[in-house]
Parts: C-alpha cells; structure tokens; sequence
C-alpha cells in the first residue's frame, strides 16, 4: 500500500461520523488563521474592514499591509517595501499618513543610521487589533453558512492559494529528512487522515488502514531491512514515507505524504529518492507500491523516479469508487 498526504488513528473507536467532525475541526483550525491573512493580505476577496471615524481616510489595506509585517512591532522601511512590493514613493506617502495619524513612529534603523525604521505606536497596536478582529469576524460570517464538505473545500483551496503566493519564500526553506521520534508516528496517522478527508473525501476506512500499517511498522520492524522518514522544514513535519519488506527480495514503499505548503519544494522527490537508495543498500531486488489513479502527483513522482505500472483494478474503498495500482521497479 502507496499513500500520499493523509491521516490516521490506530485506533478508531469512534464513529465515522464523529471521525469526519473531528477531520473538520483540525483542518480549519490548521488553516483558518493562514486563509483569512492571505484573503486579506492577497486576494482582497473578503471585503475589508469599514473605514470609521477611528480609522479616518485609512485605507484598511493599507493598514494591514504595515500591521502584517509587525515583528517586535518595528520593522524596516525598506524591508516593507521590498516584501510587499510597493513602490518607493508609494510606501513613503503610506507611512507619513500613518505617522501623521499617529499609527507608527519613524526612526534612524539600529542596523544601518541611513535607514529608517517604522515602530508601532499604542494606537497603531489598538487599530491591529480591530482590524483582526474585523476581518475574523467577515470570515467566520463567509464559512458559517457552508455545508461540512463544501468547507473542507473551501479551507483546502486557501491552503492552496498560499502555498502558490507564497512559493517564492518557500523556496528558500531548508528541507531536512529525518528518522521518526516521539509523537511522529501519530503525526503520520493524523495528518494522512485530515488531507485525504478534506482533498478526497475519503473516510474513516482510509484513516484505519493507515493507522494499521504504522503500528504493524513500530512493532515488527527489522531494523536492517526496513526504515521510515520524516520530512521537516521550519522545525516541522511537512511530509513521510516508510520502506517495509514485502517479502525476501522486494520492498515495499508505503504511507508517502507531502503537506500541501511543502508541495513544490522536492520534498516527494526527495523521500522517494531516500526509499530507492534504502531499498538498494538492504539487498532489495525490486520495489513495490499500492496508490490509487486519483492520486495524480504521486503517480508523477512515481513515474519520474522510474516505477512502471504493472496492473490496476477497480475497488469501491474509504467511501469512494477508486482504482488501485500497483508500481514496480528493478533495483
């Protein structure tokens, strides 16, 4: 069996139902705060906050585009500008209205005197303050009267649209692979469940068969024989895969998962190529893998690292009418 971004439980001991508010639950809790940033940050596409008396002839955008890059509350006038990308003369009549209205306050930077640095005053912390509060209340409005699924959706395609604006930062993250610690496997177990819930609408029965081949992995593995590895990036775990004996002379790549923030960056790539020289240095003949036709970008993966498809079948499984397919390569 071949996965690609889930979660799992070891056990299940509740129902599918309660399983499927739960997936909801973490995924909005997950995504929620980067969705409403980057809807206002990106897209304008919630309606920005009114413009009161309080707020005077401030545009709320640009308000939160000064606010967003509060670090300490100070940041550097050119570091705005470049981050934002706004024009000089732009970002300069910003902060004077903001200045002037006693939002921030100029100084000489600490690093460089022919700098300057923009600090947040009280006000300006109190005007952070409404409009986060504002602009979480418009999308707790924008999802209240969404469906269960038609929220996942929504929550999943924000992610996405993230991931996408932010790629260019992104691709600057160190990518580091590791051998799973404590509190990883349940890691693995959660987050293949919560992305194949809110992506696929698959349920619970996906979540349980994961679960079952993680716990079947801690307590018979063969050390020589048989690894896993945790992708991790910023200090977190951004994606997995296992390499388990399928019998004598094959292996077996299983559970492979990349975050959705971490797609692009070669992750995939990465830990299939991790599998592969595993799998040659244990004596492996050959390696195996299970996945399903949907899974699209796994299959990619699969092909550019020189698996071949050797059979496929139909299967109703996790709710959903799939095709599985086995892969193979010669080692």
């Amino acid at each position: 069996m071949e996965v690609v971004d889930g979660r799992l439980d070891v056990e299940v001991p509740v129902s599918c139902d309660l399983h499927h508010q739960r997936c909801q639950r973490d995924v909005a809790h997950s995504r929620l705060e980067g969705a409403r940033f980057e809807a206002l940050r990106r897209q304008k596409h919630v309606d920005h906050p009114a413009e009161s008396a309080e707020l005077g002839t401030h545009r709320a955008h640009d308000v939160e585009q000064i606010l967003v890059r509060r670090s300490g509350f100070v940041a550097e006038l050119a570091d705005l500008r470049r981050d934002l990308r706004i024009d000089a003369g732009y970002m300069s009549r910003i902060a004077a209205r903001f200045e002037t209205d006693g939002l921030i306050t100029r100084e000489p930077s600490s690093v460089d005197g022919r700098r300057q640095s923009l600090r947040l005053t009280d006000r300006g912390r109190e005007v952070s303050e409404t409009l986060d509060a504002r602009s979480a209340a418009q999308v707790a409005g924008l999802l209240g009267d969404l469906a269960p699924g038609d929220r996942r959706r929504l929550v999943a395609a924000m992610g996405t649209v993230r991931d996408v604006l932010d790629r260019e930062r992104s691709a600057g993250t160190a990518v580091a692979l590791r051998a799973p610690g404590p509190g990883d496997y349940g890691w693995v177990v959660s987050r293949h469940g919560a992305l194949y819930a809110a992506e696929y609408g698959w349920d619970c029965g996906f979540e349980a068969l994961v679960a079952r081949i993680v716990a079947d992995y801690v307590q018979d593995r063969d050390p020589a024989r048989e690894a896993a590895w945790i992708a991790e990036a910023g200090g977190e775990p951004v994606g997995c895969v296992f390499c388990v004996a399928k019998d004598a002379t094959t292996a077996q790549l299983r559970i492979l998962l990349v975050e959705p923030s971490a797609r692009g960056l070669g992750v995939g790539t990465r830990l299939v190529d991790q599998c592969l020289r595993f799998a040659r240095a244990a004596g492996y003949d050959a390696i195996t893998l299970w996945t399903n036709d949907v899974l699209t970008s796994a299959r990619r993966l699969y092909e550019a690292a020189g698996f071949e498809l050797t059979d496929q079948e139909p299967h109703h499984s996790f709710g959903q009418d799939l095709v599985g397919q086995n892969w193979t390569k010669a080692l």
